[in-house]
């Protein structure tokens, strides 16, 4: 089976060459996608944790008596 392409472009003759990725590129590339997806989890993760403490937050703020303008104000 053959590894996928790049198209490598020189600007400076505008010939364009499509080479075959080395094993050693295709294994970056899938190290990377892997990497990525874990990142993403995170990242999604650590903003769901900070909407869910805002509304925690606004909902103390709310038993405390204050008004939503006045929690909208707070926290601009």
């Amino acid at each position: 089976m053959t590894n996928p392409t790049k198209l490598v472009v020189d600007c400076s003759t505008g010939i364009t060459e499509t080479i075959e990725l080395t094993d050693a590129e295709v294994a970056q590339r899938d190290q990377d996608a892997a990497a990525y997806v874990i990142q993403k989890a995170v990242d999604d993760a650590a903003k769901a944790a900070a909407e869910t403490a805002a509304v925690a937050g606004k909902a103390k703020l709310k038993t405390l008596g204050l008004t939503d303008d006045e929690i909208n104000a707070l926290i601009k």
